[in-house]
């Protein structure tokens, strides 16, 4: 018994147009003849993959396996994120929506709220309102027990 693997709407890939001003953007990739293991994925895969998180909100992990594995998708993003690259990729495509749908630059909103804690306690308070339990309550999790430096070890199990 097999699953077939839905494929994800075309509305959810970046558009050639764009795609092929973002292609030579992407640094070139190596020929790999000792290493062995999976081949990289493909960057127009990948590009399309970070995009469909971003846009849907969905974690890496939750993102379509026609993309690859959310991990790999998490680890291209850091890669593109620390060279500096994601920055004029995600620039371009800011750019290329505001030619097709418009963006109107002069009022945007973040969603977000700033509110003090509840039971915060008050401002520069000498001590903190932290646990106030014991240490060493805790059950062991261990079936053997423990027992101390020079008592005979014997093997016994909790109730």
């Amino acid at each position: 018994m097999t699953k077939e693997c839905q494929r994800i709407d075309d509305n959810w890939r970046i558009p050639d147009s764009l795609w092929e001003r973002l292609h030579p953007m992407l640094p070139r990739r190596k020929r790999r003849r000792t290493h062995p293991g999976r081949k990289p994925l493909e960057w127009r895969q990948v590009i399309d993959g970070i995009f469909y998180v971003l846009r849907t909100g969905c974690q890496w992990k939750a993102a379509p396996r026609e993309f690859g594995s959310g991990s790999s998708l998490h680890r291209y993003f850091q890669f593109l994120v620390a060279k500096e690259i994601f920055a004029r990729i995600w620039q371009m495509a800011l750019e290329e929506y505001d030619d097709l749908e418009g963006i109107q630059w002069e009022w945007q909103s973040i969603d977000g709220a700033m509110t003090k804690a509840p039971l915060g306690g008050e401002k520069n308070r000498p001590q903190s309102h932290g646990s106030r339990q014991v240490g060493h309550q805790t059950v062991v999790a261990y079936r053997w027990r423990r027992y101390p430096i020079g008592r005979r070890r014997q093997r016994c199990q909790y109730a």
